[in-house]
């Protein structure tokens, strides 16, 4: 194998196993071991472990000596600091994206949430790229980049915090809201306070969550919303539509 294809793997691994952890697929508070990942890959167990180191430097995992690999926890503190970033931040960004939204793109996401019943991968799906959309339009590369890496931990903390039919619906009703109120030209400030208002929602759900389930050590099966956590999908407006 050349020294090309072998960087490749390396980075094919960790991609992958980054996004199952990030995606539940992993799910918190369970031990996972470098052979059975090496089988599941069908590589040796090489770039399983460089994977794994940079994992545990990304805070996903923690590499337990003679007894395997932890996927680390949710917590608590992990809900209370990404909700209170994305709470101060994200009505920032939404006021300064304001100026470089194209209403056929806010339409594209509209009618997204608008679709009858949509499934519970798909829908979240949309919902993170809503809010990834608003916050790339805003201009500013740092927040940019900030944002995309808590996204990543907030899917984790949204995933494992059981997302719900219900939770699922009353976050589409807040999301139209947001685009209707960006559609109409309200005052940026009256959008941003809807998007404040759509997060202390989900914060509180997520809150809920942990206090409902404070004396259990064992997270909710994710696996009927995660089926296709991996198969991806476009959920980028087409910039070439008329």
């Amino acid at each position: 194998m050349t020294a090309a294809r072998k960087q490749r793997e390396k980075n094919s691994v960790y991609h992958t196993l980054k996004e199952r952890l990030i995606n539940c697929v992993y799910r918190p508070g369970t031990m996972l071991n470098e052979i059975q990942l090496a089988g599941e890959f069908g590589v040796s167990r090489t770039p399983i472990r460089e994977a794994i180191g940079k994992l545990e430097m990304d805070g996903y995992v923690s590499v337990i000596p003679k007894k395997g690999i932890y996927v680390t926890d949710v917590t608590m503190q992990d809900v209370f600091q990404i909700f209170q970033t994305r709470i101060e931040i994200e009505p920032l960004t939404i006021q300064m994206s304001i100026p470089h939204l194209n209403p056929k793109d806010l339409m594209f996401f509209r009618e997204q949430f608008a679709s009858a019943d949509p499934d519970l991968p798909h829908a979240f799906r949309v919902d993170t790229a809503m809010h990834l959309f608003l916050i790339d339009h805003c201009g500013n590369e740092y927040l940019i980049n900030m944002m995309h890496k808590l996204f990543d931990d907030n899917t984790r903390v949204i995933l494992a915090t059981g997302q719900n039919e219900t939770k699922i619906h009353r976050a589409r009703e807040e999301h139209l809201a947001i685009l209707d109120s960006l559609l109409a030209g309200d005052p940026p400030e009256r959008s941003a306070e809807l998007l404040r208002s759509h997060l202390e929602t989900c914060r509180q759900a997520a809150v809920s969550f942990f206090y409902s389930h404070q004396n259990s050590t064992e997270l909710p099966s994710a696996s009927e919303y995660l089926s296709d956590a991996l198969r991806p999908i476009n959920l980028s407006p087409n910039k070439d539509r008329d």
